[in-house]
């Protein structure tokens, strides 16, 4: 099983356990709390050392993320979610599988996730407008990541899971040669 598959398969059984009526924790305080983890995790080489070396007891490591948590003010659910990951000796890869999370929390509430590239940084505005139609041809509410390549020269790329939508200048002068080549050889 990849690693995805792993991730995965991780981020639907917390979405269960958070989306279920009687959680004591919302899904989203479950997002800020482990990325807040997730950010002490990768900002501290010494607790990613002591949390993924296997010559550390699984208790030691659960006695480590306790303390951790306590600081952060980790809900029992979270905790208990590390320490599952512990156990499986899958915390190294809590990155991978709190952004898994993520998309599975959005999915379950209908947003699809945009993973938006453009030449310049976008105005509120075009992020209004570029957000509407993604939502327009996905049929589902955006939530949108935005980036900037210079190298596009102008427009946008906006992938939707496997889908990209190539709005670029550099884009369309590729659609552009790529026609010139068949029409060449026909």
């Amino acid at each position: 099983m990849t690693l995805s598959a792993i991730a995965a398969r991780y981020a639907d059984a917390l979405a269960d356990v958070v989306t279920a009526p009687n959680s004591a924790v919302r899904s989203a305080e479950a997002i800020e709390e482990l990325r807040a983890f997730a950010a002490a995790f990768k900002s501290s080489a010494a607790l990613r050392n002591a949390l993924v070396s296997p010559a550390v007891p699984g208790s030691r490591k659960k006695a480590v993320v306790g303390q951790v948590g306590k600081r952060l003010g980790l809900s029992k659910i979270s905790l208990n979610f590390l320490f599952v990951l512990i156990d499986h000796r899958r915390i190294g890869s809590l990155p991978e599988i709190l952004q898994a999370f993520e998309q599975t929390l959005d999915e379950r509430l209908g947003f699809a996730r945009a993973e938006v590239v453009s030449a310049r940084e976008l105005t509120d505005t075009q992020r209004t407008a570029l957000s509407a139609e993604l939502g327009r041809l996905v049929g589902k509410q955006i939530r949108m990541q935005a980036a900037v390549d210079e190298s596009l020269i102008g427009g946008v790329v906006a992938r939707i899971r496997s889908t990209v939508y190539d709005g670029s200048v550099r884009g369309r002068l590729q659609a552009l040669e790529r026609r010139l080549a068949t029409e060449r050889q026909s």
